[in-house]
């Protein structure tokens, strides 16, 4: 569950900020954000934080929010595949709203150019450096084949042999579902995502963006030869999208229960 557990912390805080807005369920009367296009059937780990708020709640009731949960099992998971660590700042508080349209708007996709990439990362203040590290988190987890079709047999930037074996697991139609490691290490936090961009080994075109005859090519050769700096750079990325608008003080609440709003 690493990789998703990962995630699911990028889509909560780019997404209102770090405020669990994406565990929400929907009811009657609230549309919350695990319908959007890059949520629905993709998204999950949900029933993972459930567990573990439940466990938490159990010792130490009403005190650590479903945020600060999403952030640390994101954190520990990286750790946990061999990844760097970082100090995550806790405080977070939850949300008592979620943003369907934000999340429509604001999370980059598998089909995004590198443009698209900036100015999404950007936008949420970080450089393009830093998009560039964050990436790389594409070095655990895996992708769905409906994501990464048309890269497999209609773009020309791509290894011929890895296009090729991609088509087996993805076939040209039916199978959207099927699912193909985002690198050749993919349970592994390494720096093999950027070695296999160098190769055109890319699964998804937004991946293969980053080594393109652009301006992010000079990032992915340094990190493709240099784990240390790679790990550093995506530690304090982390860190800084950690601290993505979270919600302190009297803002939002400590749910009680991750899916809903206290008393609804």
């Amino acid at each position: 569950m690493g990789a998703s557990l990962l995630r699911l912390h990028f889509h909560d805080c780019f997404v209102l900020g770090c405020d669990a807005s994406i565990l929400l369920d929907d009811t009657a009367s609230f549309t919350g954000e695990k319908t959007a296009g890059p949520n629905k059937g993709s998204v999950r780990g949900y029933e993972v934080i459930d567990t573990i708020k439940s466990q938490v709640e159990s010792l130490c009731p009403g005190v650590v929010s479903c945020a600060d949960i999403v952030a640390v099992a994101a954190r520990d998971s990286v750790v946990a595949l061999g990844g760097p660590t970082w100090t995550l700042q806790l405080g977070r508080r939850d949300s008592t709203t979620a943003s369907l349209s934000t999340a429509n708007s604001d999370l980059p996709g598998p089909t995004s150019d590198l443009s698209n990439l900036i100015s999404r990362f950007s936008n949420k203040g970080f450089t393009t450096k830093e998009m560039v590290a964050l990436s790389g988190t594409h070095t655990i987890g895996k992708a769905r084949c409906t994501n990464f079709r048309n890269r497999i047999y209609n773009e020309t930037n791509i290894d011929a042999a890895f296009a090729t074996s991609k088509q087996k697991i993805c076939p040209s139609t039916g199978g959207d579902d099927n699912l193909s490691d985002l690198d050749e290490t993919t349970t592994v936090f390494d720096n093999v995502y950027f070695r296999n961009l160098k190769q055109k080994k890319g699964l998804l075109h937004s991946d293969q963006q980053l080594y393109n005859g652009g301006s992010t090519d000079s990032i992915v050769e340094t990190y493709s030869t240099n784990s240390a700096t790679f790990f550093s750079d995506v530690a304090n990325a982390m860190i800084k999208m950690g601290n993505l608008s979270p919600l302190t003080g009297t803002n939002g609440e400590i749910r009680t229960d991750c899916k809903k709003i206290n008393g609804s």
